[in-house]
């Protein structure tokens, strides 16, 4: 069976890991759990880092954790190297770093809560969707 393959927005990942509640951590509890493979590039993972790492966050983990996390967080992802740029071509050059990932690695999703944010990537045959549709659309919302 092949696994729907998605980029999951820092958004989503620091919403996630906040709070247990909501459809992000809902998301994140799945991660290897066979419902979807994630994709991540380094500049992708460098941002994940750099965001959960804020004290504005508020993330209730550790920098060591954190890291501990990301670790398995790249363990059970594909690990893409982008050699194409196409920046600008979304208004957030930090969206056009999730746009990469996703474009090489053929992914079907962007999980994100900033739909707007992404506009026109329909071109590439990808649908940015929020964690609870992504999650109703697999079956996976309770």
């Amino acid at each position: 069976m092949k696994l729907t393959r998605i980029v999951i927005d820092t958004n989503v990942l620091v919403s996630g890991l906040r709070s247990k509640q909501g459809m992000s951590y809902r998301l994140l509890s799945f991660l290897d759990g066979g419902l979807f493979r994630p994709v991540v590039t380094v500049p992708l993972v460098v941002e994940y880092e750099k965001s959960l790492c804020e004290p504005r966050t508020e993330v209730p983990f550790s920098t060591s954790d954190i890291g501990k996390y990301l670790n398995y967080f790249c363990s059970v992802s594909d690990c893409r190297k982008v050699h194409f740029l196409w920046r600008p071509f979304l208004r957030d050059t930090n969206d056009d770093m999730v746009l990469e990932a996703a474009v090489s690695g053929q992914c079907e999703y962007i999980i994100t809560f900033n739909i707007q944010d992404f506009k026109g990537i329909g071109k590439f045959g990808i649908i940015a969707i929020t964690p609870g549709d992504f999650l109703r659309k697999k079956g996976k919302e309770k």
